[in-house]
């Protein structure tokens, strides 16, 4: 893996750490669940690591396993 996509990584990742705390946080504090939409913005940065990481071929063998 090249340096620069491996900070991208790292960048990822502690950005989804961050949000996955807070959310964290927040049903401890508050006892409730996040909301859907923060869930959702979580799962699209996931989704940008993998991508990322295994590169297209990942987005051209999910999108074929599809129905």
């Amino acid at each position: 893996m090249s340096q620069s996509k491996r900070e991208q990584v790292v960048s990822h990742l502690r950005y989804i750490r961050q949000e996955l705390r807070e959310m964290h946080q927040g049903v401890l504090e508050d006892g409730l669940l996040p909301d859907p939409g923060e869930v959702r913005g979580v799962m699209a940065q996931m989704e940008a690591l993998l991508e990322l990481v295994a590169g297209r071929s990942a987005r051209k063998a999910r999108s074929s396993s599809k129905p």
